[in-house]
Parts: C-alpha cells; sequence; structure tokens
C-alpha cells in the first residue's frame, strides 16, 4: 500500500491540494475494501474510523483517488457510482443484473483483442476502457420466467 500512498501524495501535490489526515483515512479505507463500493458505502467505513470526516470530503477524495489512477469509478445497473481499486488490479468487464444488482467481473482474451483491432482500424488510440454488459443473472432470469407462466 505504500506505493499507492506515494502515488495519491503525488498527484494531491502536483494538483494544489494538502495532505490531511482525513484524506489519509478515506485513503486507508479505501485500499482495504475490496469490491465494488458506492461512496455511500465507503462514506459508512469512514465515518466508523473518524466521525470527523463528511460525506462531501469523502466524495471530493475519491474523484482525486480516479484521478490519479487508483480507483475506478462505474456506473452500475442501480444507477449509482461504485468504485473499485485500478492500481496494479487486472483489467476485467462487468455483467450486470439489472434486477437484483448482482456483478460478475469477467475477462476475456478475445474480447479484449477485438477492441484492439476495432480501434487500429479506425485509427483511434484508446486510454482506457470499460465494458458494462446488463441483463438478468440467472437466478432473476429464472424467476422472471417463472412468474410469467
Amino acid at each position: 500500500m505504500e506505493k499507492e500512498k506515494e502515488i495519491f501524495r503525488d498527484h494531491l501535490r502536483r494538483a494544489g491540494f494538502k495532505r490531511t489526515s482525513q484524506r489519509d483515512v478515506i485513503l486507508d479505507v479505501f485500499l482495504r475494501t475490496e469490491g465494488h463500493s458506492s461512496a455511500e458505502e465507503l462514506y459508512q467505513l469512514i465515518k466508523a474510523a473518524d466521525p470527523s470526516v463528511g460525506f462531501t470530503t469523502v466524495y471530493r477524495t475519491l474523484k482525486l483517488l480516479v484521478e490519479c489512477g487508483l480507483a475506478r469509478e462505474e456506473l452500475m445497473g442501480d444507477g449509482r457510482r461504485r468504485y473499485e481499486h485500478n492500481y496494479n488490479h487486472q483489467h476485467h468487464d462487468h455483467l450486470i443484473c439489472t434486477k437484483c444488482g448482482d456483478l460478475i467481473e469477467f475477462y476475456s482474451e478475445v474480447i479484449e483483442n477485438k477492441q484492439d483491432e476495432i480501434a487500429h482500424q479506425f485509427k483511434f488510440h484508446p486510454t482506457h476502457h470499460s465494458l458494462r454488459i446488463f441483463g438478468l443473472c440467472h437466478k432473476c432470469y429464472v424467476k422472471q420466467r417463472a412468474a410469467a407462466g
């Protein structure tokens, strides 16, 4: 986690922000939290660690974590933004259930190669990408089919 802390501190300096104990707590909690968390979920964890931290500070710090490449922000099926680790984590894509919000991570070399091929075809130089497929997970699909008759 030391490299991540160094990246964040360097970004704060370059962006003209001060390092604060509240930002340090937010960074520590984020780095210890795996998965896809909303700002509200992270705020609850951070508030337990330091009750003086406000939601606005959490939200703004998450934006800084995204800017410096430590976090990735994704809009999920429930309409809420979720944050996950980005630095030193293998790229993956998401299947998102629009009924229950279940999230399945996957990686496909075939899809990655096809995206590179398409970008090359259009002389496009991607910096990053996110593939999200929305639909019904198997459990919700079965329930929907049973309810329909």
